[in-house]
């Protein structure tokens, strides 16, 4: 075996002591979170909202729920706004000059969530240490150090008083020289604005490189990756990186693009590895190579509460602390964390599949989603559906979207809008397999479909290659995290996507 350097040998025995602390963590969460609830209240207590909110006479979580009410992105937005304009002491202690441009919707409109240090350093980039720490504890065996990584990012705007731009661009600015050691492309061309110039330069610079790892959303690297076979003339990706072993992902569900990234880089020392994190912060990581559950990460400045999805589609926003919640719930998670934001209603919603250790699974979120007809569709159902339906007609997956067909005197139905690799050959089989998949998972969908009374059985219309890619580079979305909405309860992009579809563009 190659030996590693001397350095990297220091760095990967430090990351693999980081793993004594999250077992510590793991048998004391409710004395972990309690702390974090003891030091956020504390820090914000001499903030403009902790003047307002009586933090100093806050005692206990009771008296925090009776003086600070859940709030979303907009009831928050007006303290963000001042801290935009130079205020300090607003959510949280001094000035805060980072924004993470959220790009978890595709509304025009962005959300700007403020990233404080000790959220970059307590939150994100010890979420990032501990990722590695964690697979160097499951793989003993690992190059990892060896050669460099590969991290598709977004990009950031330099303003007079803040910065912002995608959390991915903040972090790469900000990286530990020990990080920027081992990653292509330099940093200029990794938080470039034009994506096609990027994407050049990236496979520029990477294909000469001893590639161990890779990081970004699927859909990008998936783009990066047949850039780099067509560039190089390889088969696939493991003749131009033979060494290569890790993919780090996060932000969409990774499932319905398996078999490409098995087809693309067909060896058997590749693993891959989940993570749950936001511009809001790092929340999880997979901790088990055999399991696609992740472990909630307890000690990164953030105190979490939960809300049941029943109760949350009622109105109600009824909390329940870590050490309340069962294995098998919906929940809507609401956050308070080390940059301010005071409990926040995340939009995710997640279950649990272990309490001892607290391990997640994202089932979604709280407006992708498609009630029209009260069948409570959610992202979990469709991903999965699709992605057994792709493997039973042999077809590759490169997007999709899913809007509701309203009912017109006769019952009303989704419309699937698809973009394939290679599509499959029968349509047909393929709708009845993903039609039969989203009874199998959602009890309601299937009632809502029995005898066609109030759902038909789905449409699919299948769009050219190179739709959603152009979509999102006319809405100057493009790298990054960005990504096409999955569900939604109007029409209004499923209609954009076939206007543009319709179109004659430069694939």
């Amino acid at each position: 075996m190659t030996r590693l350097p001397f350095k990297n040998t220091i760095l990967s025995s430090i990351l693999k002591k980081r793993i004594n602390q999250i077992k510590l963590v793991n048998k004391t969460p409710l004395e972990t979170q309690q702390r974090n609830f003891e030091y956020l209240l504390n820090k914000g207590k001499n903030t403009k909202f902790g003047s307002e909110h009586f933090f100093k006479t806050i005692n206990g979580y009771t008296d925090f729920v009776d003086k600070i009410p859940v709030r979303n992105y907009e009831e928050l937005f007006p303290y963000i706004e001042e801290m935009r304009s130079g205020g300090k002491n607003i959510l949280w202690p001094g000035e805060t000059k980072l924004f993470a441009k959220s790009s978890g919707t595709t509304n025009a409109k962005s959300k700007f969530i403020p990233l404080s240090k000790d959220a970059l350093h307590n939150c994100h980039y010890k979420g990032g240490k501990d990722m590695l720490a964690l697979y160097l504890n499951n793989n003993n065996n690992s190059k990892f150090f060896n050669g460099k990584g590969v991290i598709i990012g977004g990009s950031q705007n330099i303003g007079a008083k803040f910065i912002d731009g995608d959390l991915s661009a903040i972090l790469l600015s900000n990286f530990p020289f020990w990080v920027n050691m081992h990653r292509v492309p330099d940093l200029r061309t990794a938080i470039m604005k034009d994506w096609s110039k990027k994407l050049a330069k990236i496979t520029h610079q990477s294909i000469k490189q001893n590639i161990t790892n890779l990081s970004g959303v699927p859909s990008w690297i998936l783009i990066f990756l047949n850039t780099v076979i067509s560039t190089t003339g390889a088969n696939n990706i493991s003749e131009v990186w033979p060494n290569l072993e890790l993919y780090m992902h996060g932000g969409i569900n990774f499932s319905p693009y398996k078999n490409q990234f098995d087809k693309l880089i067909p060896s058997d020392k590749m693993n891959y590895l989940e993570t749950y994190t936001a511009s809001e912060g790092f929340f999880a990581i997979q901790d088990q190579a055999d399991k696609k559950d992740m472990l909630l990460m307890l000690d990164y400045g953030i105190f979490y509460e939960f809300i049941k999805k029943e109760d949350f589609n009622k109105n109600s926003y009824k909390t329940i602390t870590i050490e309340n919640t069962k294995i098998g719930i919906d929940y809507a998670i609401v956050i308070t964390t080390n940059s301010g934001l005071w409990r926040y209603l995340l939009g995710d919603i997640v279950e649990f599949t272990t309490l001892g250790p607290y391990r997640i699974k994202i089932k979604g979120r709280t407006k992708s989603c498609i009630n029209t007809f009260g069948e409570e569709i959610m992202v979990s159902n469709t991903d999965y559906a699709i992605k057994i339906a792709c493997q039973e007609t042999n077809c590759e997956l490169v997007d999709y979207t899913v809007a509701p067909i309203y009912i017109n005197k006769k019952a009303g139905a989704h419309e699937w809008l698809i973009e394939f690799n290679n599509q499959p050959t029968s349509i047909e089989k393929f709708k009845n397999i993903l039609d039969l998949k989203l009874k199998e998972v959602n009890s309601d969908y299937e009632a809502k479909r029995f005898n066609n009374l109030i759902i038909k059985e789905p449409k699919i219309t299948i769009i050219k290659k190179g739709v959603f890619l152009k979509w999102l580079e006319r809405k100057k979305k493009l790298g990054g995290q960005n990504k096409i909405s999955r569900l939604s309860e109007d029409r209004k992009l499923l209609e954009e996507l076939k206007q543009l579809n319709n179109t004659s563009f430069q694939q």
